[in-house]
């Protein structure tokens, strides 16, 4: 990667994992990568996403990927501002790309998914490991859906960069972007740049200040409108009941 200090010099590329993430787990557990050490597959078969789902995606036209940093300067109650700033480097790196003029608005879903209009084009994974009350290394999983045009239908909301855009992307040239734009984002928050990172994560939340519906653990529908997401990554949502916080496995946006 010509561009980059060192996301991606060290670069393990694969046919097939069942998991980038656990792949570089492993890693880990031997050795001390590089940071910055890329695990790459074309395919995987038991990629994960939030929550436990699973990530689907069709072989040699996506990107699925694991990058290992050490973010050994963060404390653990600002680790999600380690999440904030992936979500910025995805989005800047669907931004950065050529697309038409009709392309849809590019948000990010609460709390990383990055969104094209109303239907998912990438999500992130990461696992953390801690030391006294600092990150120790952080494994972020990115998938990122480039050039597949159709979707199981257990992901109706999903779409690609194809699919919004109406051309096919070089998945190296994307690659390459995307390392670059992690890079840059990771080195503002090392630089202590937290609240511009922050203000901007806040400005581009899906359904910002709209009314939208949100489904509780228990099935229960309610309105409201979200305000900003605090600082341990809890989403802030007022509804008729006054302003109420949430953690993530606590709410679910339901589509508009």
């Amino acid at each position: 990667m010509k561009n980059t200090l060192f996301t991606g010099k060290v670069y393990y590329r694969f046919d097939e994992l069942p998991s980038t993430n656990d792949y570089a787990r492993d890693l880990l557990a031997k050795s001390r990568p590089s940071e910055g050490t890329v695990v790459r597959a074309d395919s995987q078969s038991a990629g994960r996403g939030q929550f436990g789902s699973k990530w689907l995606t069709e072989p040699g036209v996506n990107l699925t990927l694991s990058v290992i940093l050490y973010p050994n300067w963060l404390k653990i109650t600002d680790q999600f501002r380690l999440s904030e700033a992936v979500a910025l480097a995805l989005l800047d790196t669907v931004n950065r790309l050529p697309s038409t003029v009709n392309r849809q608005p590019s948000t990010i879903k609460w709390p990383n998914d990055i969104y094209l209009g109303d239907r998912k084009t990438a999500g992130i994974l990461i696992q953390n490991t801690l030391t006294g009350n600092h990150l120790e290394t952080s494994i972020v999983g990115i998938g990122l859906n480039v050039n597949q045009t159709a979707f199981p239908p257990e992901i109706p909301n999903a779409t690609s960069l194809c699919l919004a855009t109406g051309r096919t992307f070089d998945l190296e040239a994307v690659a390459e972007t995307l390392f670059e734009c992690l890079e840059r984002r990771y080195l503002q928050l090392k630089a202590g740049q937290t609240e511009i990172l922050r203000a901007e994560y806040r400005e581009h939340l899906l359904g910002l200040g709209a009314l939208r519906n949100f489904a509780r653990p228990d099935g229960s529908v309610f309105s409201g409108t979200i305000q900003g997401v605090q600082g341990d990554g809890r989403l802030e949502i007022l509804g008729s009941h006054g302003l109420e916080l949430f953690d993530i496995k606590a709410i679910q946006m339901l589509q508009a």
